[in-house]
């Protein structure tokens, strides 16, 4: 049952209590086929039906699973429903004279299956969240009954070599024949018994033994193993080993495989290479200085997919804890699923290896002689961290395909918006395949739901051609239940193969030491964890190009806590302050000019440490802080009044800008939907109306993005998304304020934008438009590094000055931007620097200012971005985007346009003109640039007929 749901336990994002209770019950008659109607009675005396709030309804639900006559093949019953809402075909009748439950079904028909052996169930509530719900059940069906006496089914038995090991079974209804098999071959077969016994004598090698019993037309198969201790040898390993797969560059027939694993005794390798049955020659052997078991594989095949698994042994296990697990590499960089891949389509991911028959939990790919990938951009050089705006995306949720195709086919869409950082949600190997990601089980592995490692390269690869730099959100706070590190050292009383941390783990606390916990909790004082984390760094800093890491729920990464004490996990703690600067300065030794983010929403004081951390060195580190502004911003949205003044680094105390200021995230609820809901109502000017919403979201972005510092965008937040963050797959919205927080939040989204053609919307493209002048204006020019004042009051208007001191009176050095969020049209207060002629940024259209202090008229939900000079790049026909083309891009000499221009002017991303050409409208001139330093370009085209054109290049 555990693998069945463990996917929709692991996604709930909220916090709840634990409700299950353990019920008595009856099956009537006790011993059934599959075709046989029974009854199932719930005692109506074991259910605590107030704790579930059923105490009124008696609204039970019947959620079950069948097996095969092998107690194999689990399937969930077709009448279950979904977790959070069972289907009503599965609810019980409660008789209130016996006070009793009721339920009668015919397993064959209910679970629309044939030759059905067991079946499971628990009673729960309608909603099942905050486990509300039973203990499991199991019961078996059918009159031929086979029970191992000896040894468990499914169970793996250590002995020695040239020990004796005796089988031992009985059945029900009379005597059945047996057969024996031990590693596919018949060892004994008795025709005729009820009480089956065998002792197979003298074994030496590993044992994958079947018992097969028949009775009539019924044959019923248990399964188990035997595994010889090989009395580990001790070898030096050899030098420069890392932990996982170390390839052998000079001989693609060798690969040697490190698995860190203390307090086991020995370990195997099981695989493809050997039909998953490994004899004494694959036995790891183990390094007395370190500890760590090593295996050299040879006789490998160039370019040819290996598959394998660990079985790690401990023969003197703790309590509750399995004598051997089977496991993947902990270090593994592809892994295949028996439980998700089935489901992945392989126009996402084709040629997917196929996981092998009759194994069981994820195994690990090993290839040889692989080929790597073609990078076009080598050396990409990243956008300064004050400039950044970064765009927000869940792979799933953003276009139907779910894949890093769709991204790829998207890319003019990210471009013409100008933003210049892109941030993946978890891609790594999550558990199921429709995910936020935050799950993760394999923290190197790519996850494959999305596509191929080479899919996301060319991905990484186009953006870093468009000068967007790729960050990739890291969840190292927790790991998932199928993590090999948790399973080697795991408590599982039901023997499924999945558990908690035992107190001998390495890696992980048995409880979490926060409260926000989620997963299993990280214990980040461990060296073997410090070794894991920074092997996953260098994974995706390295093989990827990954810009940067945004990192997830950092106030995890304490020990000082406990989980109910929230006082203590948001207080200022040392030991995690420590830690993640280290993480930080492993990621700046890999990439000196690498993104660090965290996400710690926690005390200025705190943040502070990070943020100005080396933020003096050359290049600039300084860890970016994520600065969750939705609840003010939604407030003047909706035509409320707010103070906005926490959007400025300066306003935390930060030494530089390292605030990453946003209005939406993945995490919180949409504005726009905020809008429509609940927005201010002024006569006919009503914020509940859909287009007078949307004509309030362009003053929205010009009093968040211009802010300097590095900011956020959510995805299709340009296009004023409306949907609920509680939208359910099916499109309801599960939003019933506050009293069941968090339903359907994490469900994938019934369709994206794209498929209602939002950029055809002309309410809803003049935001996009908008937002992308605004962000080139905060990229381009030169004062939006500068400083800022916003106005400290609690108000629906917002005056936010801009200035930079270092700058000329001849250059764009004073900006300000003003907005109204009322619902009436309001004389809004300005202050202007100085007198004089002011241009309004957005147009270049102008203003005298003879009085500083005179207000100017903005209708409701209006702004005004004015500046005492034009902005280089604000053009009218900025909203057309670019439709010539540069190549090449990348440049090593010289490029050429596709069409002829009069002059041609370089600006570098800081607005300085470095080079003018007059190419008198010739469209084969070469522009030279060779004598230009690396990095990024912005080039300005411009004819005789008033057409301009703005792109981008990145010189070699």
């Amino acid at each position: 049952m555990k693998k069945t749901l463990l996917s929709i336990f692991l996604l709930m994002a909220v916090t709840v209590f634990a409700q299950q209770q353990t019920v008595t019950y009856s099956i009537n008659p006790s011993t059934f086929e599959d075709t046989t109607p029974i009854t199932i009675t719930i005692n109506g005396n074991s259910v605590n039906e107030t704790s579930w709030g059923i105490n009124a309804t008696h609204a039970l639900y019947l959620w079950s699973w069948s097996y095969d006559v092998n107690d194999t093949n689990q399937s969930d019953s077709p009448s279950n429903g979904t977790w959070t809402s069972s289907n009503e075909a599965s609810k019980f009748t409660y008789n209130a004279g016996t006070d009793t439950y009721t339920k009668t079904i015919t397993p064959s028909t209910y679970f629309a299956r044939n030759g059905i052996g067991r079946i499971g169930f628990l009673v729960k509530a309608k909603d099942g969240t905050g486990d509300k719900k039973s203990q499991d059940i199991l019961v078996e069906v059918g009159i031929f009954q086979v029970s191992l006496t000896s040894p468990a089914e499914n169970s793996t038995t250590i002995i020695n070599s040239g020990s004796n090991f005796t089988v031992t079974a009985t059945n029900t209804g009379g005597a059945g024949s047996y057969t024996l098999k031990a590693n596919g071959i018949t060892i004994n077969t008795n025709a005729s018994t009820s009480n089956y016994s065998y002792t197979h004598t003298n074994i030496t090698g590993n044992q994958s033994y079947e018992l097969i019993a028949t009775q009539g037309a019924t044959t019923i198969s248990k399964k188990f193993s035997v595994v010889v201790n090989p009395n580990t040898v001790s070898e030096t390993m050899p030098a420069g080993l890392v932990d996982g797969i170390n390839y052998n560059s000079a001989d693609v027939t060798r690969a040697t495989l490190v698995l860190d694993a203390p307090l086991k005794d020995f370990v195997y390798v099981a695989g493809s290479f050997n039909n998953w049955l490994p004899t004494s020659a694959y036995a790891m052997k183990k390094d007395p200085v370190s500890g760590k078991f090593w295996l050299e594989l040879t006789g490998l095949v160039s370019g040819v997919n290996n598959m394998y698994q660990y079985w790690v042994v401990d023969t003197t296990p703790l309590a509750n804890s399995p004598a051997m697990v089977k496991t993947a590499d902990p270090y593994s960089t592809l892994v295949l699923s028996p439980y998700d891949d089935p489901w992945i389509p392989t126009s996402k991911y084709p040629n997917m290896p196929v996981y092998p028959t009759g194994q069981s939990f994820e195994v690990t790919v090993l290839k040889t002689g692989q080929t790597p990938y073609n990078w076009q951009v080598i050396n990409f050089v990243k956008p300064e961290k004050e400039k950044l705006v970064i765009y927000e995306v869940l792979v799933r949720d953003f276009d139907a395909g779910k894949s890093y195709q769709n991204l790829i086919d998207r890319m003019d869409y990210f471009k013409n918006l100008k933003i210049n950082a892109i941030e993946l949600m978890p891609v790594m190997e999550f558990e199921g395949n429709e995910s936020w990601g935050y799950n993760t089980s394999f923290h190197m592995a790519l996850d494959k739901f999305y596509g191929t490692s080479d899919k996301l390269k060319e991905f990484i690869d186009l953006c870093h051609q468009n000068g967007i730099a790729v960050i990739l959100d890291v969840a190292l706070n927790h790991a998932f239940g199928r993590n090999p590190m948790v399973r080697m050292w795991m408590n599982d009383p039901d023997g499924d193969g999945f558990g908690s941390p035992t107190t001998e783990n390495p890696y992980f606390n048995t409880v979490a030491k926060h409260t926000y916990s989620v997963g299993e909790d990280f214990n980040h004082q461990s060296a073997k964890t410090q070794y894991y984390v920074e092997r996953v760094i260098k994974q995706w800093i390295q093989e990827y190009k990954i810009d940067g890491f945004r990192w997830d729920l950092t106030k995890g990464f304490t020990q000082n806590c406990t989980a109910s004490d929230e006082s203590c996990t948001n207080a200022y703690q040392q030991d995690r302050v420590d830690i993640l600067k280290k993480y930080a300065d492993y990621s700046w030794s890999l990439d000196p000019t690498h993104y660090t983010i965290f996400e710690h929403l926690g005390t200025d004081n705190e943040e502070k440490q990070w943020a100005d951390y080396r933020v003096a060195e050359t290049p600039s580190k300084g860890i970016m802080m994520w600065g969750k502004m939705t609840d003010p911003y939604n407030e003047l949205s909706m035509g409320y009044s707010s103070n906005i003044t926490r959007m400025s680094s300066s306003s935390r105390g930060f030494t530089a800008n390292r605030l990453i200021g946003y209005a939406e995230s993945h995490d919180e609820e949409r504005l726009m939907y905020k809008n429509v809901q609940y927005g201010a109502t002024n006569g006919a000017y009503n914020v509940k109306t859909l287009n007078t919403a949307l004509s309030r979201m362009s003053a929205i972005g010009a009093v968040s993005l211009l802010v300097p510092g590095p900011k956020m965008i959510w995805h299709f937040g340009e296009l004023g998304m409306d949907d609920s963050i509680y939208t359910c797959n099916n499109g309801t919205v599960n939003d019933t304020s506050g009293t069941t927080p968090g339903d359907c939040k994490l469900d994938t989204k019934p369709q994206p934008q794209w498929t209602e053609n939002w950029l055809g919307d002309s309410n809803r493209n003049k935001i996009y438009n908008d937002w992308a002048k605004m962000i080139t204006l905060k990229k381009a020019e030169p004062v939006f590094l500068g400083t800022s004042t916003i106005t400290n009051a609690n108000s629906k208007i917002v005056n936010i000055k801009i200035t930079d001191a270092n700058l000329s009176s001849s250059q764009l050095k004073d900006v300000l931007i003003l907005a109204n969020f009322d619902t009436t049209a309001q004389n809004v207060a300005t202050g202007f620097p100085y007198t004089g002629t002011w241009y309004n940024l957005m147009d270049n259209s102008t203003i005298n200012v003879t009085d500083v202090n005179a207000p100017i008229n903005l209708p409701a939900g209006e702004y005004r971005i004015y500046g005492n000079k034009t902005a280089n790049l604000a053009i009218d026909q900025f909203e057309k985007g670019n439709t010539v083309g540069l190549y090449p891009n990348p440049v090593a000499d010289y490029f050429t346009l596709n069409e002829g221009f009069t002059k041609v002017q370089i600006y570098s991303v800081s607005g300085q003109l470095v080079k003018s050409f007059a190419s008198k409208g010739n469209p084969d001139f070469q522009f030279s640039v060779s004598e230009l330093q690396a990095g990024l370009y912005i080039v300005k085209a411009s004819n005789e007929n008033s057409k301009t054109q703005i792109m981008k290049f990145i010189k070699k």
